[in-house]
């Protein structure tokens, strides 16, 4: 019985992952879509629909025709614009050029393993989970650090390894939309958030920041990381057994350069907070808002640049201490080796970009927000229920694309609108997305580091393969979904905000 339930599993596994390769590239995916939208825009305005502007009132919106001659106008003459203009290029783009420094010498890698070997060992599944959700600063960097560190630190203490890869796995896949500071995940998917709220509110759109869900993403640290160690001790370790395999691991502490440089780092660091609190926090700081506001003001709309330094500077004298920067040639190549490694995102940006600013152009998603939310409410389905079906929807997408922004660069226009005619804030609708996009990201094959992960498993277990992988992680998936989703609720059911001057009610 037991073979027959896994060799189902494993058809319905093979059955995802079938459909999810059907799927084109993200980057074609977003050119079908956008000539979708040019399509559809022609249709649906010669069928006269129209809607009142839920933000003003009286005030009648038509779905724009960009088949006719003004349309065909602006497809050409907005196509830079709208490659530039796309929200997250340039917030990304900056922050790597910050993140790129500190993972190219070693720093981010270092501070992991030292993180991770100064915890003691009856608290080391926590510290693998907890340094797995706090990599998602880095962007990309824990997936390729974490998971194999994982795996060498629990055999190096008579642990089964492929339980120390799977808690670092799902601490950085599972818990990536979780930290304790920002990230360029925050900056990125915030942009298109506050995209999407002009199209009902460009008012309220303004008010918003890109810290929107810190709060939230806080506490979540801690859940994520008691969940994980509990999946990983209680469920997944006891399933895996005595590892019997003949490979053996001695877990390498930090060496004498490498300390040297965290200390370089964590000085020069220390001091660039202190100079970067000074802006902030005496009154009349530059970085304050007119009436001395620190939610409404640069400080809040300057979070990039602050971040891009933050982890610059202790990059930089981490590579000068370690030798890994020798001259300012050294620093040039590794800035330019970071945005070399950016190439795929800029192209995603391009066909992403033309898609968001069609969308946005046709008056589209004010129409669908508009008849999606008389939907929702003829359908009595509002509060705790809605935002369940919302997560439950994010995390299906999720299965089939991976990219967090692009999945939100096309959600989002349709699914912030609604919620905002149902009255929920933006905030709440983008943190919802999160914890789904977040959670099924380590049981689909099509996850862009899965194939990586596979291949460390499989030092370990040369008969690894996708269906096993998946397995593993799926007691983590689950279990992280709905202890996320409980908590999100009870947050709701207090109402308290999701990050600084961010409400749960818009």
């Amino acid at each position: 019985m037991a073979t027959k339930k896994r060799g189902m599993f494993q058809r319905f596994l093979d059955g995802i992952e079938t459909v999810g390769n059907k799927l084109p590239h993200p980057v074609t995916l977003f050119a079908v879509l956008a000539l979708l939208v040019i399509v559809l825009s022609g249709i649906v305005s010669s069928l006269g629909i129209s809607v009142e502007h839920p933000g003003e009132e009286g005030e009648m919106v038509e779905v724009k025709n960009l088949m006719n001659k003004e349309g065909i106008q602006y497809l050409f003459s907005s196509m830079t614009e709208n490659f530039i203009g796309f929200a997250p290029l340039g917030v990304v783009l900056v922050t790597m050029l910050g993140i790129g420094i500190a993972e190219r010498t070693g720093l981010i890698s270092a501070l992991l393993r030292g993180f991770v070997l100064s915890v003691p060992q009856r608290l080391i599944t926590f510290g693998l989970v907890f340094a797995g959700v706090m990599s998602s600063v880095a962007s990309d960097a824990g997936y390729v650090v974490l998971p194999p560190l994982g795996a060498v630190i629990f055999a190096a203490i008579g642990r089964h390894p492929l339980a120390g890869l799977a808690a670092a796995f799902a601490g950085v896949s599972a818990g990536f939309s979780a930290n304790l500071f920002l990230s360029a995940t925050d900056a990125m998917l915030g942009e298109l958030t506050i995209d999407a709220a002009a199209i009902i509110d460009p008012a309220y759109a303004e008010t918003m920041n890109i810290a929107m869900n810190y709060y939230f993403i806080i506490v979540s640290v801690f859940l994520l990381s008691i969940v994980g160690a509990w999946v990983t001790e209680k469920i997944v370790e006891p399933r895996l057994g005595e590892y019997k395999g003949e490979y053996r691991e001695d877990l390498k502490g930090l060496d004498a350069t490498e300390k040297k440089g965290l200390k370089w780092a964590g000085i020069s660091v220390a001091i660039a907070i202190i100079l970067t609190a000074l802006l902030i926090v005496p009154s009349g700081a530059p970085l304050r808002g007119d009436d001395g506001s620190i939610i409404q003001s640069p400080f809040m709309s300057s979070l990039v640049p602050i971040i891009t330094i933050l982890f610059f500077i202790p990059g930089l004298f981490y590579g000068i201490a370690t030798k890994e920067i020798r001259n300012d040639k050294d620093v040039a190549n590794q800035l330019s080796d970071t945005m070399a490694a950016m190439g795929m995102f800029i192209v995603l940006a391009f066909t992403a970009g033309q898609f968001v600013a069609y969308f946005s152009e046709t008056n589209m998603g004010l129409v669908i927000g508009v008849y999606g939310a008389e939907f929702l409410e003829a359908a009595n389905l509002s509060g705790i229920p809605l935002i369940l079906g919302f997560i439950l929807v994010s995390a299906i997408i999720n299965l089939f694309i991976g990219s967090a922004s692009a999945k939100w660069a096309m959600m989002a226009p349709i699914f912030v609108p609604i919620m905002m005619q149902l009255g929920y804030s933006p905030e709440l609708t983008q943190m919802a997305y999160r914890v789904a996009d977040s959670t099924t990201n380590i049981i689909t094959p099509l996850m862009t580091y899965f194939a990586i992960i596979i291949a460390f498993a499989q030092k370990y277990d040369k008969k690894m393969g996708i269906g096993t992988m998946i397995s593993v992680m799926f007691p983590y998936s689950i279990v992280f979904l709905i202890a996320w989703t409980i908590m999100l609720i009870v947050w709701m059911m207090f109402g308290i905000d999701l990050g600084p001057g961010s409400p749960i009610k818009y």
